[in-house]
């Protein structure tokens, strides 16, 4: 008998480009690398183009769809709707999921979920997205069998504020499968204007995380261009404000987002360091790239980053960022030592045995 492992690729269909699609995707591939004997892996995704999804991820058993778009399918499911889903064993590498009522002892079906961070809402524009949030989330508490988080700290927090309890495990992301510098960097950095020598900072976090990344930039490497990820397509502007306040010269910038891996690549290949200012409750994806690639990560000491930094990089408090950043561009060598070697600590294979190992479980 085949154990199918149903996993909602709703990123994959319909949405914009982000981080969840990229953790989304690698599950995925990762889930079909390591399936056990007689298990296999199917994609449950809304109405859409299930050549591209297979072609995006090869391997799956098959492709269900739900018979209606994206938007419409999740708006159901805020509801508790779930029409066309059926029963089985779900995986959603989101918190988007069909979360309704199920028998998990007698017909053995299963909803896990995945909550990469918490968010805080407080710098959105738009109030959707927090109340979306907020409506799985609960649907989560009510239905979820468990829901997977990236950190310890983001654990304790959920068990703090959610009732969830004794259903959260916690299961590390990474940086893509096979992240490397590509072999056009200079070419790809040409395209995007960006110079051969400069300071990255993770746009994540809130924008007084911002301020303090700009200050740490203008004191610890005042000549050396900034170049802003992860900020996401719609903070843009908003990050050029913000360092336009702080005082960095609009051509000592570039904000960058909606790059693939390979772009990424190429920028931090080209990084001096990274500073990662953010002390939000989230899974720091530019700071495991960072690692992949050997550059040496100065990050704002906080819970999450505390825990996935360890020895890796430089934590300290916000307001020595400036200086933390000096003494690390004169200590680079070692510090990129440092980081490989934390780098080989998260992959996506270990993520994917383990999630298999919660369903058995479950």
């Amino acid at each position: 008998m085949t154990v199918t492992l149903r996993v909602v690729l709703d990123q994959l269909v319909g949405a914009p480009a982000s981080e969840l699609t990229a953790a989304s995707a690698e599950v995925a591939r990762a889930l079909i690398a390591t399936a056990p004997r007689d298990c296999e892996v199917a994609a449950l995704v809304p109405a859409g183009d299930a050549a591209a999804l297979a072609r995006e991820v090869p391997g799956l058993a098959r492709v269900d769809t739900v018979g209606m778009p994206r938007a419409a399918a999740l708006a159901s499911w805020q509801l508790g709707v779930a029409p066309g889903v059926g029963g089985g064993l779900i995986h959603s590498p989101t918190l988007a999921a069909p979360l309704v009522r199920h028998d998990r002892i007698n017909d053995n079906d299963q909803t896990v979920v995945t909550l990469w961070d918490i968010p805080d809402f407080s710098d959105a524009a738009s109030k959707t997205a927090a109340l979306a949030h907020k409506a799985m989330l609960k649907r989560a508490e009510r239905h979820a069998d468990a829901v997977i988080v990236p950190t310890h700290a983001i654990a304790e927090r959920l068990a703090a504020t959610t009732k969830l309890r004794g259903r959260v495990r916690v299961i590390a992301g990474a940086a893509p499968q096979g992240f490397a510098v590509p072999g056009d960097a200079i070419g790809r950095r040409r395209a995007l204007v960006v110079p051969d020598r400069v300071l990255v900072l993770d746009g994540a976090g809130a924008e007084a995380d911002l301020d303090a990344g700009f200050a740490a930039a203008l004191c610890g490497a005042p000549d050396v261009p900034i170049v802003v990820l992860g900020a996401g397509d719609l903070r843009v502007d908003r990050v050029r404000a913000r360092a336009e306040q702080a005082g960095v010269p609009s051509a000592h910038l570039r904000v960058l987002a909606g790059l693939d891996a390979h772009d990424r690549a190429a920028v931090l290949d080209a990084a001096v360091a990274v500073v990662a200012p953010s002390r939000a409750s989230a899974f720091p994806w530019r700071v495991l790239e960072a690692f992949a690639v050997g550059v040496p990560v100065i990050a704002a000491d906080c819970d999450d980053h505390r825990e996935i930094i360890v020895d890796g990089g430089v934590l300290v408090d916000p307001a020595e960022l400036g200086a933390a950043l000096h003494d690390a561009i004169g200590d680079s060598a070692r510090l990129r030592v440092l980081a490989r070697d934390r780098g080989r600590g998260f992959s996506w294979s270990d993520h994917a045995a383990r999630v298999w190992e919660l369903h058995a479980e479950l």
